[in-house]
């Protein structure tokens, strides 16, 4: 009858109703009237651990909701004394103590060494089968947790954005963990850290943002490549953010690449949740040196992607200037030549209207040609800027860089709407000295505290030259200006 109960225990699948099973086994072969296997909680003060989960036979709702503490059999099932009355085993997993299987009221007579020794098999085959059901929930963990890295290695390597690759790796991060919420932190120029990506499962948006304070404990701990793990964060003299009240216990795991920290994944349970196991400890660890790798190779891989997009617009714009241009100027020297031999008339005017529009596509494509050589995300917003990065784009066709000088706040006192008029004035000013021969210097000069007639305030722009021109000393000049 032993064999067959350790037989049907071993055929269990379920780790449930494989513990009621040994219940059943136990009370069955030793004619117990009541058996109870107990499986320990946390433990509460001073006295016996509270139970966790309890699987009984004979007990009644009542009796069993009277079981609050750990049974171990020397105090009887229902805490009465009586050693003949009532049996009582440990249940172990790797000598550590998980519960006790225990038995009362044999039916003939008091419990025997026989009983006792049957009852410690069936603690023995519960204590087997708590341990392969352990074994088996950590390699489910750990397959989800490698199916987690991969997904996120995947979502980072296919061009999110840095700030989506960020939250997407905090999200995976939180979801495997069973925490409260997933955050990612990024060194600060001042030494500290910021979180700068959060998921959670309440709204996120007080936690994006929140710094940890150079030299914290928490930071020094992580600079040095050091894990945090932390048993409550709401009282944790190491944690002062001012979120830390809303979470109880935490890792923090360092993101590193080639010995430099990166950033720091930061996995909070809310206050009083489960804490987190060795087990949890260590999967979490791998997954974070996975994801720092995946973050490095997603910026790697952006950073090729943006060199290959600069390095075509740079071969777009060598073919526009090599080729197009090039026909256009010549096409409208073509045009200039003749409109100069058949003298006045009809004819002269459509091919002066013709040689204008050639004019005016010439410094349209220029312009398109020094916009393609810049960065997409370098392009200027104030006045200043944009004057020196046209002036900088004409040097590419010049051959010499135009001298420019401003006078007064430009950036603050010239409006935005007037931009676009003394752009386009300074462009055409430098096509033009383009076209003419001799010239060697260019001089552009913006005055933002520039007096117009009627005493109004104004913009002054004024580009010369010292190409052949009508100007006093042989060069040209071209002056723009607007009210403020």
């Amino acid at each position: 009858m032993l064999l067959d109960a350790v037989l049907n225990v071993g055929s269990e699948v379920e780790l449930a109703s494989t513990l009621q099973h040994v219940v059943d086994s136990a009370a069955d072969l030793t004619e117990a009237r009541y058996g109870a296997l107990a499986l320990a909680g946390p433990a509460h003060g001073r006295g016996r651990s509270r139970i966790a989960e309890l699987f009984s036979v004979g007990l009644s709702e009542d009796e069993r909701r009277r079981i609050t503490r750990l049974p171990t059999g020397h105090t009887g099932l229902l805490g009465h004394p009586g050693s003949t009355l009532s049996l009582g085993v440990p249940v172990r997993v790797n000598n550590d103590v998980l519960g006790y299987l225990c038995l009362a009221r044999k039916r003939h007579g008091p419990f025997t060494e026989e009983d006792l020794a049957l009852l410690r098999v069936l603690a023995s085959q519960a204590g087997i089968a708590i341990g392969n059901a352990r074994l088996y929930g950590t390699a489910r963990q750990r397959e989800r947790w490698i199916e987690g890295a991969a997904a996120v290695t995947t979502a980072l390597l296919t061009g999110e954005s840095a700030e989506d690759a960020l939250t997407t790796l905090a999200k995976a991060a939180r979801i495997l963990a069973g925490a409260a919420a997933g955050v990612v932190l990024q060194p600060t120029d001042e030494g500290g850290m910021e979180i700068v990506a959060a998921s959670a499962l309440d709204d996120p948006g007080d936690i994006v943002g929140t710094s940890i304070a150079p030299g914290s404990p928490v930071l020094v701990q992580l600079l040095g490549g050091e894990p945090v793990y932390i048993d409550d964060s709401s009282t944790d003299p190491r944690m002062t953010t001012h979120v830390r009240s809303r979470f109880g216990p935490s890792m923090m795991l360092p993101l590193q690449s080639g010995g430099r920290l990166i950033g720091t994944l930061a996995l909070p349970r809310k206050r009083g949740g489960r804490p987190y196991t060795p087990v949890d400890r260590m999967l979490a660890t791998q997954f974070a040196s996975q994801a720092a790798l995946a973050l490095v190779l997603a910026d790697a891989q952006h950073n090729r992607e943006r060199l290959a997009v600069f390095e075509d617009r740079d071969r777009i714009a060598r073919d526009l200037h090599d080729l197009v241009v090039q026909r256009l100027f010549a096409t409208e020297m073509m045009l200039e030549s003749t409109r100069r031999r058949t003298g006045e008339g009809e004819l002269a005017d459509l091919l002066g209207h013709a040689v204008d529009e050639l004019d005016s596509t010439i410094q349209e494509v220029r312009t398109t040609i020094f916009a393609l050589q810049q960065p997409p995300a370098d392009a200027p917003t104030g006045l200043r800027g944009k004057v020196l990065r046209e002036t900088a784009g004409a040097a590419v066709l010049l051959g010499f860089q135009p001298s420019v000088h401003f006078t007064g706040a430009v950036d603050t006192l010239v409006r935005d709407e007037l931009h676009t008029g003394l752009l386009a004035a300074l462009r055409g000013a430098l096509a033009a000295a383009h076209r003419r021969a001799g010239v060697t210097s260019i001089e552009v000069e913006v005055d933002a505290t520039a007096r117009l007639p009627g005493d109004r305030d104004g913009v002054r722009l004024v580009v010369s030259d010292d190409g052949d021109g009508d100007g006093s000393d042989g060069g040209s000049a071209v002056v723009w200006e607007a009210e403020l």
